[in-house]
């Protein structure tokens, strides 16, 4: 990947940062932390990758994307906005009453939105059928999904695991937002996941692992996921909780707390400064 086209790509995960903020901060509600571990892979999928169209949400060859840590929405509305299936000015809105952007995504409300997802451990499920349909239907549609890493501790996220490894969904890409934290802290102490990838390899998943801020990486991921035949993928994305904001970077207590008047205008201000540093437009 050139160095353009890279740049470009960081400036659109850094609006997208900075629309999850807008968003959990004029809500005084929401999850900002794991919103910002997500947005380099949210803005590769949606700016580079997966076959959509904001003029036609439902098309029907469009390739799907779950969202299955789906608090994390706020990143979600962020690179549906950049990529043009919503306005910007709407992020504002989030969790108000009177706003079709709300906590959790909602499919029959957002355009762009492929599955309604909150409780933790659907989301890869849902991501399951919707490959094993395409299977069914012979179509070639590919289906990407997010997890978290503290939602590996659901038995739900195990049942999918059988069920895609059985069916052999080489169609589906599952990556997991590996940061090390969950609301409670240290994942390894409030019911340790790991070993994740020698799970998921136990489980007939190949298996990739790497970081999820480095485009690089996330794009040879996707192409050997695409490569592979016979067997789903794992891309095991090793992140950074609150990436973007100083203050916020690997720090539990931002897992779902939202930022006040002040700390939001830092926030703004680096990410802002972050993005003329590579000559973007704020």
């Amino acid at each position: 990947m050139n160095s353009e086209k890279i740049d470009q790509l960081r400036i659109n995960a850094a609006h997208i940062r900075k629309m999850a903020l807008e968003g959990v901060h004029s809500a005084a509600a929401g999850h900002p932390g794991g919103s910002l571990s997500i947005a380099d892979i949210l803005a590769y999928l949606y700016m580079c990758e997966m076959n959509v169209d904001p003029k036609n949400p439902k098309m029907e060859n469009r390739d799907r994307f779950v969202l299955s840590k789906g608090h994390c929405a706020p990143a979600l509305y962020g690179a549906l906005a950049e990529r043009g299936f919503i306005p910007k000015e709407d992020i504002k809105g989030l969790r108000h009453t009177d706003s079709y952007l709300q906590g959790h995504p909602d499919m029959k409300g957002v355009p762009g939105v492929d599955m309604s997802t909150g409780s933790l451990g659907q989301g890869i499920s849902a991501a399951n059928g919707m490959a094993l349909a395409a299977k069914l239907d012979n179509k070639d549609y590919r289906v990407y999904t997010i997890l978290g890493d503290g939602e590996s501790e659901e038995g739900q996220v195990w049942e999918a695991a059988m069920f895609a490894a059985h069916y052999k969904l080489d169609n589906l890409t599952a990556f997991l937002d590996f940061n090390g934290l969950q609301i409670d802290g240290d994942i390894t102490k409030v019911m340790n996941p790991t070993p994740l990838d020698k799970k998921f390899e136990a489980f007939n998943w190949n298996v990739i692992t790497i970081d999820a801020h480095d485009f690089n990486q996330i794009e040879d991921a996707v192409n050997k996921a695409k490569a592979t035949k016979g067997k789903p993928t794992l891309i095991l994305a090793k992140s950074t909780k609150g990436k973007g904001v100083s203050f916020m970077e690997n720090n539990a207590g931002w897992h779902g707390k939202a930022p006040n008047d002040e700390e939001y205008a830092q926030a703004i201000a680096e990410l802002d400064a972050y993005i003329e540093s590579i000559g973007g437009a704020k």
